[in-house]
């Protein structure tokens, strides 16, 4: 194992989602440390490490893209975390996921924005 990249992508990822990504990666450990390695090595210690663009738009573009796939809940309350964590702005996430009823449909959308909206309830961003 690349100690540099892992550590360095626990760094990113710990800088990006807090908690909420090390209890990712801790909930593969009993079944597939390698899939936890490989999801902190290549996108946080690689692609989130690349200049060009700064963690607010990285983590806009990951919200759009987990939105439009409409099947990644989980991994999407994660990154709208890691979103306000790096300083996006609450009417950003809503504006990106509507965004995506353009391209995505009405379902990913909407699946996306009930999803945003028990972020914001959770973080007391907005009222239940």
């Amino acid at each position: 194992m690349n100690n540099q990249r892992y550590e360095s992508g626990l760094n990113k990822l710990n800088e990006i989602d807090g908690q909420a990504g090390q209890k990712v990666i801790d909930s593969l450990a009993a079944i597939s440390p390698d899939l936890a390695k490989y999801t902190i090595e290549f996108p946080f210690g690689d692609i989130y490490q690349r200049p060009g663009l700064d963690l607010k738009s990285r983590e806009l573009a990951t919200v759009a893209a987990l939105t439009a796939l409409g099947s990644c809940l989980p991994q999407l309350n994660v990154h709208i975390n890691g979103a306000l964590n790096v300083g996006c702005k609450p009417e950003e996430i809503i504006e990106v996921i509507i965004q995506m009823a353009v391209y995505a449909g009405f379902p990913a959308a909407l699946n996306g924005m009930f999803v945003a909206k028990e972020v914001f309830v959770e973080r007391e961003l907005i009222k239940a």
